[in-house]
């Protein structure tokens, strides 16, 4: 292990390594891979531990293209074994009534499709940060028998970011990206063409953000009734932005699609229709 690597980085990859031994077969697993920073991280510390990951992404209409695209680049540049899998989960009973359950179906249909694409283990990117929240999808990784290195290895998202930034993984602290299917309410019905034009309103805020030369926050575009959507910062970033550039912001993330929409400071973001 890299001399340069402080003591805390090299007990934290050791304890991964550890479980890795543990589930892999012949140092081969399969990674339900979103391109986020946790199945990110997990494919990069495996392989600079001598495993060989085999990357698994879905691809839907519940997942932004540019995500796919961002996924599949970093896959490539690492040199990392990377397939596509199409999952289509918007006629799921409980997805399509927008269930509180949904998704729990969602991961169901999800991680079932990649099981069927490989025999080696199956591993997801879920840490020990994830515990303590509302995520009915784990269940449905329980359930099927993903494992889950990450928290078996008792690492938190903080020691993500650490190990991460120490042994050199490209773009650290990369902000988290739900699926598009948690920008809509409870109850509501998701249709391709909506998830389309939520999509295109963030890629609007980010492209904002850049030609202001202003660092991306973390953020989300969510329709919070039928009839309005809302863009949520942290409160933090919401007051440091002038007034003129609120009103900039609004009107680039209002895309054709989506209903009239206000830019709101919010003290967290995770969560927000469990919360409501």
């Amino acid at each position: 292990m890299d001399s340069a690597v402080d003591k805390k980085v090299s007990e934290e990859l050791a304890r991964l390594e550890g479980v890795l031994r543990g589930l892999a077969d012949r140092n081969r697993f399969a990674l339900a891979y979103s391109g986020g920073l946790d199945s990110r991280f997990l494919a990069h510390a495996a392989r600079r531990l001598g495993f060989e990951p085999v990357l698994l992404h879905v691809v839907g209409p519940h997942v932004p293209p540019e995500e796919t695209a961002y996924a599949r680049g970093w896959a490539t540049e690492n040199g990392l074994p990377y397939e596509e899998v199409p999952v289509d989960p918007l006629d799921l009973p409980l997805v399509a009534a927008g269930d509180r359950k949904r998704c729990y179906a969602c991961k169901r249909e999800l991680f079932s499709r990649v099981m069927a694409r490989t025999d080696l283990p199956l591993c997801d990117g879920t840490n020990t940060s994830d515990a303590g929240q509302y995520r009915p999808g784990m269940l449905a990784v329980r359930e099927l028998g993903v494992l889950s290195p990450l928290a078996l290895a008792g690492l938190d998202k903080a020691a993500i970011h650490r190990v991460a930034a120490g042994t050199g993984m490209a773009l650290p602290d990369q902000k988290p990206r739900p699926c598009l299917l948690t920008r809509l309410p409870y109850g509501m019905k998701p249709e391709r063409e909506t998830l389309e034009a939520v999509a295109a309103g963030e890629r609007a805020v980010r492209v904002f953000f850049a030609s202001e030369g202003l660092p991306e926050p973390d953020f989300r575009l969510r329709l919070v009734a039928p009839d309005r959507a809302e863009l949520h910062l942290l409160s933090a970033a919401f007051a440091a932005l002038p007034p003129a550039l609120l009103e900039g912001l609004a009107r680039r993330a209002a895309v054709s699609g989506l209903p009239p929409l206000r830019v709101v400071g919010m003290e967290t973001l995770s969560g927000f229709f469990d919360r409501t």
